[in-house]
């Protein structure tokens, strides 16, 4: 199983009757779950079949989706009402007619309101197949919409092994920077007493041993090592377990930024500086890719 992005797009189009339809759906980042949906006048229960179907098949992202409808154009169906046009027809011959009036003429009487009626060619029965064939695509987007999203969770999983495997280069790097050691703090003090006060031999060597061997002692960084290996390998189990991890992945990003910075405040050489600097960096890379996932 893989882990999923909460970006990803998806549309399932069509046409039924005069009608030709689409749905659309995007989803980007978000907290937790918020499906937004936009249909046309009348199909407000079709938009939360919309809701149910999407919620059962995501679990975080911003989701929107929009209904489109456009109607063909059709010969509308004209009905000429008889009885009344019988009524006008005879209503005229039976009016006096008088100078300068001419007869009335057919194309006059039906212009008459009433006489011409002109119906809509959709019935109830093909509205209601229409509805059912947008609601039959709903599952279809949904399954689209996943689809996008663990492919572009596929691709995300690789920059994040990518990044897990510098944060544990860097880890390594640290456990075995030379300037970790009492020999390295002893040299890096007994040269700067020296420069300070210009004595090679006037001080005891064996009290700088111990103040060196204490400075390594305050600065071991030994304990966040351990813990950087353990969140890269809880991080890689994540990985592998795959679903809705996203969280869990969040949570981890700030436990490695507080080893990061937790190994910078106890660096003692330019050095060892640098790995924490370089951790730090990748740290927020992670953090930022993370906030991507499902």
């Amino acid at each position: 199983m893989t882990i999923a992005s909460m970006t990803g797009f998806a549309r399932r189009a069509g046409a039924s009757g005069p009608y030709a339809w689409a749905w659309e759906a995007k989803s980007v980042n978000g907290r937790g779950l918020d499906i937004r949906l936009r249909t046309p006048p009348g199909y407000d229960a079709l938009a939360e079949e919309a809701r149910k179907r999407l919620s059962a098949a995501l679990t975080r992202g911003q989701c929107q989706v929009f209904l489109s409808l456009n109607r063909a154009a059709s010969a509308p169906r004209v009905r000429v009402n008889h009885e009344i046009l019988a009524a006008l027809v005879e209503a005229v011959a039976a009016a006096p007619r008088r100078e300068g009036v001419g007869p009335a003429t057919l194309d006059g009487l039906l212009a008459v309101r009433g006489v011409v009626e002109i119906e809509e060619t959709d019935d109830e029965e093909s509205l209601a197949a229409l509805r059912q064939d947008l609601t039959d695509a709903l599952d279809g987007l949904a399954a689209d919409l996943s689809a996008a999203r663990r492919a572009e969770g596929e691709a995300l999983a690789r920059v994040i092994e990518g990044q897990l495997s510098a944060m544990e280069a860097l880890a390594e790097a640290a456990a075995s920077d030379p300037s970790r050691s009492v020999e390295a703090i002893r040299a890096r003090i007994g040269a700067q007493i020296e420069a300070i006060m210009g004595v090679r031999d006037g001080f005891d060597r064996d009290r700088l041993h111990q103040e060196a061997a204490l400075i390594a002692t305050r600065a071991d960084i030994q304990e966040e090592i351990d813990r950087l290996r353990a969140h890269v390998a809880s991080a890689r189990a994540l990985l592998a377990e795959g679903g809705a991890v996203g969280r869990k992945l969040d949570f981890l990003a700030q436990e490695f930024g507080r080893e990061a910075n937790t190994l910078c405040s106890k660096a003692n050489d330019v050095s060892l500086s640098r790995i924490g600097l370089d951790l730090k960096a990748v740290v927020d890379q992670f953090r930022e890719q993370v906030q991507n996932v499902e």
